[in-house]
């Protein structure tokens, strides 16, 4: 078993633990069972749960629209928008709407990243074998050839058109997930649910509290420890986002780690202080695209990233085995592991 399933098989195991409920109110959601719908889509394991009168049609529909969006933003399908795309040759290529609103979005971070998130980074990504499973350590010069055709603010699209340059390609890998979340809630929201939690992989995202009226509780990772939690945050209408050195990586006969998420500026894994970057917000697609960016920004690079985003929050952990947290969760964060854990002063 890889250790990407591994992971998410555990995640399900400990998913009583940020999904019960009780019954301790009057609230009409208690008088509903959950309905539960597991989800195997955009390469990885869902778990979705609603409490309502119409939530089993709800999760019929959220099904049909995860893998609708699948269709739409595979890299590897020759229908997907992302496969024409990736092929046009550098021609103009006519998109869906999901896939121009993630393109839009892609170029609006990574302009107020510095480009530390740059879907066009995707030829370095299957370099190393990332998206095969057939890793190896790229030559230099080859790296050096690919790093002329990354560059996001090549892109170039007009409305539902777009075009990349001759020898580009993207992948909204970093975007989708969290974009997923997001229609997930808004299908909820049509049927009159308040109550609800999705694990699309590791990204949490909530509708309202526990049926009882609690906060949920989501457990994140502890990165030098997959298989434990490093800290418990409590949430309510929000999603929980991570991006870690952990999730896909391989290891060279040396015992070096090379994990999943590039630096644009060198074509290697990012090596900028984090190891591990959580992203806490109500907009789940802005989590997503966050989580891999403050990851590639490093600890040098951060700071004036969420001072960007305010109403978000953020949990870091460095290299040298330290927590960094923003005070907005301070009332809402638990430590349960042996790092010390320490709020983020932002000017």
């Amino acid at each position: 078993m890889s250790v990407k399933k591994s992971l998410i098989l555990m995640l399900f195991a400990a998913s009583a633990f940020f999904v019960g409920c009780g019954s301790t109110n009057n609230d009409d959601r208690n008088t509903y069972e959950a309905v539960t719908r597991d989800v195997f889509a955009m390469d990885t394991y869902m778990n979705i749960k609603a409490y309502g009168k119409e939530a089993e049609t709800a999760l019929e529909e959220a099904e049909n629209r995860i893998h609708k969006l699948e269709e739409e933003l595979s890299t590897t399908s020759e229908t997907s928008d992302i496969w024409k795309i990736n092929h046009s040759n550098g021609n103009e290529v006519a998109l869906c709407d999901d896939t121009a609103v993630l393109i839009e979005k892609a170029i609006e971070v990574g302009s107020c990243t510095n480009g530390a998130l740059d879907i066009t980074v995707f030829p370095i990504l299957k370099e190393w074998g990332f998206t095969t499973g057939e890793y190896h350590i790229p030559e230099k010069a080859k790296l050096d050839t690919l790093l002329s055709n990354v560059d996001y603010r090549k892109i170039e699209i007009d409305g539902n058109s777009v075009s990349i340059p001759y020898n580009s390609e993207i992948d909204l890998g970093a975007l989708a997930k969290g974009y997923t979340g997001d229609e997930i809630m808004k299908i909820f929201k049509s049927h009159g649910i308040d109550s609800a939690i999705v694990s699309l992989g590791g990204n949490v995202q909530a509708i309202g509290s526990k049926p009882d009226g609690s906060a949920w509780k989501v457990a994140v990772r502890d990165p030098f420890s997959p298989d434990t939690d490093m800290c418990v945050v409590e949430i309510k209408d929000k999603a929980v986002i991570t991006s870690g050195n952990y999730e896909r990586f391989f290891t060279d006969d040396y015992g070096q780690k090379y994990w999943h998420i590039i630096d644009p500026d060198d074509g290697y894994p990012t090596d900028n202080g984090f190891v591990s970057v959580t992203v806490i917000g109500d907009n789940g697609l802005n989590c997503d695209c966050l989580s891999t960016a403050l990851f590639v920004a490093g600890e040098d690079g951060y700071e004036n990233i969420i001072k960007e985003y305010a109403d978000y929050d953020f949990i870091f952990v460095t290299d040298d085995e330290k927590i960094l947290y923003t005070k907005g969760i301070a009332d809402n964060f638990q430590n349960i592991s042996s790092m010390t854990a320490e709020v983020i002063a932002v000017d």
